[in-house]
């Protein structure tokens, strides 16, 4: 990597590493708070020889993805809240014919189109599979302009190597700040290395490439191995996580993006208070990184899910994870960022048994 720092947005960030990358096809439609990803790349894309399309939709855009990806190129699209609804179907259609993509969803809050203030709860649309069928994609969850950049210039190695659709989930808190930046090495794209991928030219004699849904295309059973062999290797290999003082923790938050930030700073500020908390932090939503939860110290008296929804929907894989070896609690703040105060004096009521364990509706 080279040295030099930049300063720049976290959208600004995703949307240039994926750039470097080697990401050549871009379709999208506007939508706050990540229009931003959409203007960088509709003013930088042609000076890379690539092409940008703003679509009429997000599902047009989508659709444009499909035949971009099924030539082999590096594509991505972005979107936040209903617009990342919008895309749902389109990444199942990826997904049925094993095609490598980046999604950016930059969340925001509220049901519906709720509203351009950021948020956490695109959460289980995200990491459940939001579309139709059998599919589960990775998801990276930045909590820095430096983690737009990296996370994202590895998503589209790792959409290549499973051949899945990645997910960068980021919030607009993270997709709006202003940080230093180390930016990726740049390197081109092969388009035509795949012998899956439609090829820009033919060998005579060079057997037509033909993209299809592979569960009609193979018999049924070596399909469901194959997918169900891929899904396991994504979910042993891929676990990203930050643990944070959790050797000597009495009490573990768990958190990702914008909320993860506040929680090293309530860690900090409760140590200075004589209470000892810890941190695991997601770096994958998914595969949630389970591997953080196996061996948690003998002192912990419990896990707090810290996060900007109103359904605990981390907590439930928190629970899962931690197979109930410990009481799990969430401290959810909706559509406002938690605060360091906030969350210090919610520990403290667990710790002195006023605070109850999450109830998961």
């Amino acid at each position: 990597m080279s040295e030099k720092f930049q300063l720049m947005k976290g959208n600004e960030a995703i949307a240039e590493a994926a750039l470097r990358a080697g990401c050549r096809f871009y379709a999208g439609y506007p939508i706050t708070p990540q229009s931003e990803i959409l203007e960088y790349m509709s003013a930088n894309m042609a000076k890379r020889g690539g092409v940008f399309v703003q679509g009429e939709s997000e599902i047009a855009s989508m659709s444009m993805l499909w035949g971009a990806a099924a030539c082999g190129e590096r594509v991505m699209s972005s979107s936040s809240g209903p617009g990342y609804d919008l895309k749902q179907e389109g990444i199942s259609y990826l997904a049925s014919y094993n095609l490598p993509a980046v999604i950016v969803d930059v969340m925001r809050y509220g049901t519906g189109d709720g509203e351009i203030t950021e948020g956490q709860d695109s959460y289980w649309e995200a990491v459940r599979g939001g579309g139709h069928g059998d599919s589960r994609q990775i998801v990276l969850t930045p909590a820095s302009v430096q983690e737009c950049a990296d996370l994202t210039w590895l998503a589209f190695d790792l959409a290549e190597k499973y051949r899945t659709v990645v997910i960068v989930l980021s919030d607009g808190g993270i997709s709006q700040m202003i940080e230093k930046v180390v930016l990726p090495p740049a390197k081109e794209h092969d388009k035509d290395q795949f012998d899956w991928a439609i090829k820009s030219y033919k060998e005579p004699g060079e057997p037509k490439v033909k993209v299809t849904n592979l569960d009609r295309s193979m018999n049924y059973e070596e399909y469901d191995r194959m997918m169900q062999a891929k899904f396991k290797e994504m979910h042993d290999s891929e676990q990203r996580w930050e643990n944070y003082m959790t050797d000597d923790a009495e009490l573990i938050l768990v958190a990702y993006g914008i909320s993860s930030r506040v929680c090293k700073s309530a860690v900090r500020r409760a140590r200075a208070e004589g209470m000892k908390l810890g941190l695991i932090r997601l770096i994958s939503a998914w595969p949630f990184p389970e591997k953080a939860f196996k061996n948690l110290p003998e002192q912990v008296k419990g896990l707090v899910s810290v996060e900007m929804s109103l359904s605990a929907q981390m907590g439930q894989d928190v629970c899962l994870a931690s197979r109930f070896a410990v009481p799990v609690y969430a401290y959810l703040t909706s559509k406002y960022v938690p605060k360091t105060q906030g969350i210090v004096d919610y520990c403290r009521g667990v710790l002195a048994g006023s605070e109850k364990e999450l109830e998961v509706y």
